[in-house]
This record gives C-alpha cells, structure tokens and sequence, in this order.
C-alpha cells in the first residue's frame, strides 16, 4: 500500500499564493509520475500538472506560466507552487502518484478556495 498525504490548501485571495505539498509513503519501489488534479464542484477531475522521475513535467493550459510542479525523490515529496491564484482555481486538490509497473494512489485531497 501507498499512502499520500497532502498539505498546503487554504483560502487565498485572488493574486495571492500557495504551496501544496504530499508525501507519499509505504511500499513505494519506483515512482513514475508524481501529479496534482483538481475538481471543482460540478466538475470533472482535471489534471493541473505532473512531474516524471526524469524530470519531464506538463501543465494544464489554465495554469501554465503560473504555477509550478517540482519535487524532491529523495524525500517522495511533489509540491505545487500556485501564484497568481484565480478564483477559478478553486477546488478540491488531489496528489497522484503513479508507479512504474502500473499501480496509481491518490491522496485524500486538500481544498483550495480563492475568494475575488
């Protein structure tokens, strides 16, 4: 089993800033791809970036130049640095882990609320 526990969610207004942070834990042997979805209320799961272990990472078009993917493989960790937070950026933020011979976790989600 893999356990995500996320971090970092809050309410922000609208130009501020956040860091979301999961760690992943358990019987972790490689790590894939480390993410972040999100899902607004009333609307589908959507990706908003990721990261590989090689470093390759891809964002959703509505975040691109705004916010950042990185992380930390030594410690398990992905973190998400959003700036310049809209209020369309609200939602529920989920930690997505996928492993190299196929298994994915999720993480129990953070919210996120940015108020205009």
């Amino acid at each position: 089993q893999v356990q995500l526990v996320e971090s970092g969610g809050g309410l922000v207004q609208a130009g501020g800033s956040l860091r979301l942070s999961c760690v992943a834990s358990g019987s972790i042997f490689s790590i894939r791809t480390m993410g972040w979805y999100r899902q607004a209320p009333g609307k589908q799961r959507e990706l908003v970036a990721a990261a590989t272990s090689g470093g390759t990472t891809n964002y959703a078009d509505s975040v691109k130049g705004r916010f950042t993917i990185s992380r930390d493989n030594a410690k398990n960790t992905v973190y998400l640095q959003m700036n310049s937070l809209k209020p369309e950026d609200t939602a529920v933020y989920y930690c997505n882990v996928v492993l190299r011979v196929g298994s994915m976790y999720w993480g129990q989600g953070t919210q996120v609320t940015v108020s205009s």
